[in-house]
């Protein structure tokens, strides 16, 4: 089974949350076919703006948004 993860990011109201400043703003950096490539998307991403405290990238699991009912393993 193919396990889609979503990189995103954007500037954030607050640095310890998650809620976006403007989600119009919001960086959609791709769609990956696994963890490991979204994660070093992420990572890169998340290096670009890594004296910007109020800018936050995250990886999302597309595949439990989708097929809930599957185990999260």
């Amino acid at each position: 089974m193919q396990k889609l993860h979503l990189v995103m990011g954007g500037r954030v109201k607050d640095p310890q949350g998650l809620e976006f400043v403007d989600l119009t703003a919001v960086d959609m950096v791709g769609v990956f076919p696994n963890y490991a490539s979204a994660e070093e998307a992420w990572r890169a991403a998340a290096q670009r703006t890594v004296d910007d405290a109020e800018m936050r990238y995250v990886i999302v699991h597309l595949h439990r948004l989708l097929e809930p009912h599957l185990p999260a393993v």
